[in-house]
């Protein structure tokens, strides 16, 4: 049965108290978090070894692992849930092995010196909610153009013109020039007639046809007249669903999205 013990701490202990509460800890699906001098061994699709150095380890109670470098959010190693873990000690090491099954792919984490062993039962019901800024909203078009429309692409961002900003710039796919005016509340008819001077002021300049297509998760009443009346288009996004694209997305840099050949 597990422990009724929601919370146990080990500082400073010997390898071979580090590997029977990590060991103990595994089994009974806690938390379990590791600090120490580590070094990490990866095999699986790819091949890759970090040098030793001291560093966070979580294993989570669903089977998922993470290894943190005391800098960045990001971790260094890591396994999806529904991983296995085998722990022993050896020569005054501490092995901890994470093996996944599909695809096969197995972590072995090396600890030499140990800092901290954390072993918590937590309980956690609360549900989440996603949501996005404009700012957020923009990036997510950035990496999936298809939220305007299929065929999309832009060129880049937060582009300067007399009026302001554009907030996105790109070419639909029939080769016409597109400016995205973004909120991430319901549009008003101010936000309408702040995507026309941007279009008016990019087609004095490039001469060429010139679309504009206000994006929002809806438009307030008697906008799509307006809309319509100055030829723009209306695309509904959901600053949730933008969220959700981002928290799926492996983190780029827009510098290297729009980096040149």
């Amino acid at each position: 049965m597990p422990s009724s013990k929601p919370l146990t701490v080990l500082v400073s202990p010997s390898v071979s108290e580090a590997e029977k509460k990590v060991r103990e800890a595994v089994s009974q699906r806690k938390t379990v978090i590791v600090v120490g001098n580590c070094w990490v061994d990866y095999r699986g699709r790819a091949s890759s070894k970090l040098e030793p150095g001291e560093r966070i380890l979580m294993i989570k109670e669903d089977g998922s692992l993470l290894v943190h470098r005391s800098v960045g959010y990001e971790p260094v190693n890591w396994q999806p849930p529904g991983c296995v873990f085998y722990v022993h000690a050896e020569n005054g090491v501490l092995h901890i092995r994470c093996v996944r099954r599909k695809p096969a792919e197995s972590v072995r984490v090396f600890f030499d010196k140990i800092h901290l062993v954390s072993a918590l039962s937590l309980v956690d019901s609360g549900g989440f909610s996603l949501y996005a800024s404009e700012r957020d909203m923009q990036r997510a078009i950035l990496l999936k153009p298809s939220l305007v429309e299929e065929g999309f692409q832009p060129t880049s961002y937060e582009k300067k013109v007399k009026p302001g900003f554009v907030d996105v710039y790109g070419v639909d796919k029939n080769g016409n020039l597109v400016v995205v005016e973004i909120k991430r509340k319901t549009a008003s008819s101010e936000a309408v007639l702040q995507l026309a001077k941007y279009v008016d002021a990019i087609k004095a300049k490039a001469h060429r046809d010139v679309r504009g297509i206000l994006v929002a998760p809806d438009i307030a009443k008697g906008v799509q007249r307006l809309l319509t009346t100055l030829g723009l288009d209306f695309r509904c996004l959901n600053p949730k669903k933008c969220a959700e694209i981002l928290s799926r997305s492996e983190t780029r840099k827009l510098a290297e999205f729009f980096k040149k050949p």
